[in-house]
């Protein structure tokens, strides 16, 4: 089935991600997900969405871009990274991102006030190198390496692995379960399945109809569809390339750069396309400036 014919957008694109659980009017989407991740561990009511983009402290620095970044009720704060392919250095990069939440709390120094929480959310549609366990899910915290126990469970990550899910739908159990099947099936299902039957799944089904896309929103997720497509072709072929070379090389200059040049790519076409400047600057992020000089 390709895309155009599918009834639900594919929620693990840039797109259809962003658009299932982006939106501060759909945040409950966000909300009951993470508590479904977080098992009981936390228990989430609210959350507000934060800027998706930390500049270094100047110009040497790297930024750090996320996919999605929200602070819950308590404080605490969860960078959401959606991850179609392996690269190299994932793990630094995750790493690298918590580090940048921590460093911009600038705490006083009396240490009066604790710090806030802070969690790194990967789902990914591929299996991490450093394989820790056989499960789908991959919960990792500060731990005593000889004792096991937890030293501190304000910093963690959280990796969804869907390639290890194999369950069927009547096989669903936890509401993890649910979700997990929801991200890895939805773009070729023609229907709500009867196992996700509370009220958040329908709302997500419904949000994710292509026939409820405006003619904007169809271009920008085929246009993102068909680069990520090309993305995983010049992807493979490196690899290969590399290979036969017998070279290990940098596969990709950083997240945040090929995002970007995705922006540029599909702010061209719909300049072509003759899409209203403000249009385009809101669904690719991009300065008007920046898009006024394609």
């Amino acid at each position: 089935m390709s895309a155009s014919t599918n009834k639900y957008i594919d929620p693990l694109s840039d797109f259809g991600f962003k658009h299932l659980f982006g939106g501060e009017p759909n945040k409950e989407i966000m909300i009951a997900f993470l508590n479904a991740l977080f098992e009981g561990e936390k228990h989430i009511t609210d959350i507000v969405y934060n800027p998706t983009e930390l500049a270094g402290d100047d110009r040497e620095h790297k930024k750090a871009c996320f996919d999605l970044l929200c602070t819950g009720d308590k404080g605490e704060q969860f960078i959401v990274e959606m991850q179609r392919a392996a690269h190299n250095n994932f793990e630094d990069r995750c790493i690298f991102y918590l580090s940048r939440l921590i460093h911009q709390q600038k705490l006083k120094r009396n240490w009066e006030v604790k710090l806030k929480e802070v969690f790194l959310v990967g789902i990914l549609d591929f299996n991490m190198k450093n394989c820790l366990s056989d499960h789908f899910l991959q919960s990792i915290s500060l731990v005593n390496t000889g004792t096991g126990k937890i030293f501190h469970n304000g910093l963690g990550f959280k990796f969804l692995e869907l390639p290890k899910f194999g369950k069927k739908e009547d096989e669903l159990e936890t509401e993890l379960d649910k979700w997990v099947y929801m991200l890895k099936h939805m773009h070729s299902l023609d229907q709500v399945p009867k196992y996700l039957d509370k009220r958040v799944f329908e709302k997500i089904f419904n949000i994710a109809e292509m026939d409820k896309l405006s003619p904007e929103q169809q271009f920008v997720y085929d246009s993102i569809l068909q680069r990520e497509e090309d993305d995983q072709y010049r992807l493979g072929y490196a690899e290969q390339k590399g290979r036969e070379e017998g070279m290990e090389k940098g596969l990709g200059q950083g997240k945040e750069e090929g995002k970007h040049e995705t922006a540029l790519a599909i702010a061209r076409k719909m300049k072509e396309e003759n899409f209203e400047l403000a249009k385009i600057a809101g669904f690719t992020a991009l300065s008007i400036e920046e898009i006024e000089s394609l």
